[in-house]
């Protein structure tokens, strides 16, 4: 068991330092979500009419409403920008040699996600502490209730982007594979509106958001920031990891998946 602990402790370590010396990838992932917090957010609320919301029997700002789903832009582009440096990986040959190491290949994918869900919950809690900073504040136990909240979502949409690594075969590809994923999961998602507003647009739309992984990852940092529980967003999230974690691992399969898909082209 010592050994396997190493392994994630190294692996964490790893990914850590890269990310210190990645400042630039901090700054943006606060930019991005700020953008929409400050600039954004008053053309949203005027052109939807959400000067106020009233989920969970109380009145919210429009404001602090799209708060947890900045927080999960936050770790989409994260889990993204984590897949993106397992495509660099696997190009410079280091992911080939972390996954011929004697420890199950589980671990050593996990020990990246964990790595990479890490990163993202450390830029969420400096978002949020900026967002404070403007005057955009939740319940005070809401901070500490949404770390598990934050694993969860974090290793779901991290899984997604180990997956999406597993199926890309040279680095130039990654960026339209990527745009691809992340603005229809966000955009179509109740990251910036409430799914009822999507229906006063169109049934099939909102039912494309019910459906959306990422809309019960949203869903479920809302309500742990509100100190509550969504069991059906629970519930989405754990089963679109496992799925997401399963066939992943399928992709890093040397028999089925990406190794030997290389070594055939």
């Amino acid at each position: 068991m010592k050994i396997y602990l190493v392994a994630m402790i190294a692996i964490i370590r790893r990914e850590s330092l890269r990310f210190i010396h990645q400042r630039s990838r901090f700054l943006a992932a606060l930019v991005r979500p700020l953008v929409w917090l400050v600039v954004f957010a008053a053309g949203f609320r005027a052109a939807l009419g959400l000067s106020i919301i009233p989920p969970y029997q109380t009145y919210i700002t429009y404001e602090v409403y799209i708060v947890p789903g900045l927080c999960g832009m936050i770790q989409l582009f994260n889990g993204m920008q984590s897949s993106l440096s397992l495509v660099y990986d696997q190009e410079m040959g280091s992911m080939r040699l972390l996954l011929t190491s004697p420890l199950p290949r589980w671990w050593l994918l996990l020990s990246k996600l964990l790595a990479g869900v890490a990163v993202s919950i450390l830029q969420v809690y400096v978002f949020l502490a900026i967002a404070a900073g403007f005057g955009i504040t939740l319940p005070p136990l809401g901070y500490v209730y949404v770390l598990p909240a934050l694993l969860l979502s974090g290793l779901m949409l991290g899984a997604l982007g180990l997956l999406i690594s597993s199926t890309i075969k040279q680095l130039e590809n990654f960026a339209g594979v990527m745009n691809f994923v992340i603005f229809p999961m966000f955009f179509l998602s109740t990251a910036l509106y409430p799914l009822w507003k999507m229906a006063e647009s169109s049934a099939v739309l909102r039912d494309i958001c019910a459906w959306n992984p990422f809309t019960h990852a949203v869903e479920l940092i809302r309500f742990a920031l509100y100190e509550s529980l969504n069991g059906w967003a629970l519930l989405w999230v754990c089963l679109a990891f496992a799925v997401f974690f399963g066939l992943a691992l399928v992709g890093y399969d040397p028999a089925h998946g990406m190794t030997r898909r290389r070594k055939g082209g």
